[in-house]
């Protein structure tokens, strides 16, 4: 397997289904393979550390259930399995920057605009303002309009 990761923040948006279609797309025709990030959010409830923690543990498998799910898609797509990368964050920034710094094989970041006019989507305007900074690191950020339909997508990939 190539080591060319395709990263893809998978998340509940409605736009996520473009970016994963547009990643399993370009994965597949160059010989790499898509990686799923999942960000878990903290816990807000602070009281008893065991609600906490139990609540912590209903969000870890909600993750995993949710990336098999999508796996089941990646893999029809591309014919190899998606890696998972589930990390506990404050938010989707923090998590993204570190994956990229610690994974030299995610050589490009795929994201989706939002759509129905809600703007381009809080990843990609964050992005758009601050820059790309993970570090040392340069990495490749492919925004895809998150209305492409599935034969613009193939046209494209």
């Amino acid at each position: 397997m190539s080591q060319r990761k395709f990263l893809v923040i998978a998340d509940d948006s409605p736009e996520f289904l473009a970016a994963l279609k547009f990643a399993c797309r370009r994965a597949r025709s160059t010989g790499g393979h898509v990686a799923l990030l999942r960000v878990i959010e903290p816990a807000v409830f602070e009281h008893w550390s065991g609600v906490r923690e139990e609540i912590e543990r209903q969000a870890r498998e909600e993750a995993e259930a949710a990336l098999q799910k999508m796996a089941e898609f990646v893999v029809a797509e591309t014919g190899v399995s998606p890696e998972f990368i589930i990390e506990h964050a404050d938010n989707t920034r923090a998590a993204l920057r570190k994956v990229v710094s610690e994974d030299p094989d995610i050589k490009i970041l795929v994201l989706a605009a939002a759509v129905e006019g809600r703007g381009p989507g809080p990843l990609v305007a964050s992005i758009a303002k601050e820059g790309v900074k993970w570090g040392a690191r340069k990495l490749p950020v492919t925004i895809v309009p998150g209305d492409l339909t599935d034969d613009e997508i193939a046209d494209l990939a």
